[in-house]
């Protein structure tokens, strides 16, 4: 098992004892997005490997520290979209309750970059492809994203890159 889960688990563990019911529940739904990705994973590689072994898949399908990151990263996302839609629809109670939630979520992911540090990874990115205009988008985010997988939301490095090719 990875670092980043056994730290989660530990963390739940603290939270139950504490009585922590939203920590709980927040990690609780955390750790079952991990595992049925860990199992979404086992199932990927049982296809492309149809005599693999028991010992085998499950050496295989344990998620690594960035896989982890991924997840908790798509949980960050479905927290701010929803934060997004009960503001609009007037509802600061489940908008305050998926605030807390998030901020539990965002204690796990690493150390985002800045707006200005994406900016400038940006710049060097356009630079290195050569892009001049929106049409060349492609290129630069292909060039980009891999610099800043775990470290910066996608939507934001998009916005910021639309920008300087506009």
């Amino acid at each position: 098992m990875r670092a980043m889960k056994i730290k989660i688990g530990q963390d739940l563990k603290d939270a139950l004892l504490s009585r922590d019911a939203l920590r709980t529940s927040v990690l609780r739904m955390l750790l079952a997005a991990i595992n049925n990705k860990g199992i979404e994973k086992r199932t990927t590689i049982s296809k492309k490997i149809p005599n693999a072994t028991e010992s085998e898949l499950q050496k295989e399908s344990v998620l690594t520290d960035e896989e982890i990151q991924q997840v908790v990263m798509a949980e960050v996302k479905k927290h701010k979209e929803s934060i997004e839609m009960f503001q609009k629809g007037n509802r600061q109670d489940l908008v305050d309750k998926e605030a807390k939630e998030l901020q539990i979520l965002q204690s796990y992911l690493s150390k985002q970059l800045s707006e200005e540090e994406i900016k400038k990874l940006a710049q060097e990115a356009i630079a290195s492809t050569g892009a001049k205009s929106a049409k060349d988008m492609g290129k630069v985010m292909a060039a980009l994203m891999p610099k800043v997988k775990g470290r910066a939301d996608g939507a934001l490095v998009n916005k910021i890159v639309k920008e300087f090719l506009q």
